[in-house]
């Protein structure tokens, strides 16, 4: 299930129940919430680095003097919207200010395709003209993609379509269509996305979870008082996945130092 979004400024904030409108709750902070589920957490975003990164909430960024996205309205319409969140024109600090800026990344069983899902639970589609729109409910070939990383430069895509074209920008950046038939500066991409989908950040934050155990828990564990050397034994034992049989072997050297 997709986990709550939340713009640039928004605090985090865990919550058991979906949380009430309130009067200061914009329009895009509401339709967020309908796509949220129950618990948040890491709400910053970042950019994809390789393919197998992008998942969950994405920006699709495009190469544009003043950097804009990919976005769609709630009939379908796809267009580029400029990107609002974002320090010094940077686009890898981009981040959506506007709920149909953001589509969700979902890879399709068994392939490397992608299919991105707009706020309105619709997919990004493209058709035998190379025109885009979001108005399919079902996933068809024409909603499938394959992001294609740089080999130079890292952090950078290009997203093919069905037909082997690819997604390109207007030169003058309002526009975008997907007939392009090679790679070019026009249809260099960049992918932000929610940092809790990013796999190696994931991985990493499940660690730290796992290390997160008190020396007195530790040593309600062992039933004694432990030395520095055996709580860092045990926390590593909990990372790596021995930490009953590390346990063990502290509990009978404590008797036998209690006993020699």
């Amino acid at each position: 299930m997709v986990k709550p979004l939340a713009f640039k400024g928004e605090k985090a904030k865990v919550k058991k129940r979906k949380a009430a409108p309130t009067a200061e709750d914009g329009p895009d902070e509401k339709r967020i919430r309908e796509l949220a589920s129950d618990t948040l957490e890491d709400d910053s975003w970042v950019n994809a680095d390789v393919s197998g990164d992008i998942s969950g909430p994405i920006v699709i960024v495009l190469p544009s003097v003043k950097p804009t996205c990919i976005a769609c309205d709630a009939t379908g319409k796809v267009f580029t919207s400029e990107l609002e969140n974002i320090v010094e024109n940077d686009p890898t600090t981009a981040e959506p200010h506007d709920i149909r800026q953001v589509w969700i990344a979902n890879r399709i069983a068994g392939t490397d395709k992608i299919c991105f899902k707009g706020h309105h639970q619709r997919y990004l589609s493209s058709n035998n003209i190379g025109s885009f729109s979001a108005r399919n409910e079902a996933i068809s070939p024409e909603e499938t993609f394959d992001c294609i990383a740089s080999n130079d430069t890292p952090g950078i895509f290009s997203i093919q379509t069905t037909r082997e074209t690819f997604i390109s920008m207007s030169d003058d950046g309002k526009d975008i269509r997907g007939d392009a038939s090679t790679i070019s500066f026009n249809s260099t991409i960049r992918i932000r996305m929610q940092a809790r989908f990013k796999p190696k950040l994931k991985a990493s934050k499940e660690l730290k979870a796992k290390e997160k155990i008190s020396k007195k828990e530790l040593e309600n564990a062992v039933g004694r008082k432990l030395d520095d050397n055996e709580v860092r034994k045990l926390k590593k034992a909990r990372v790596e996945g021995d930490f009953h049989e590390k346990l063990l072997d502290v509990r009978v050297k404590g008797k036998h130092d209690k006993y020699s």
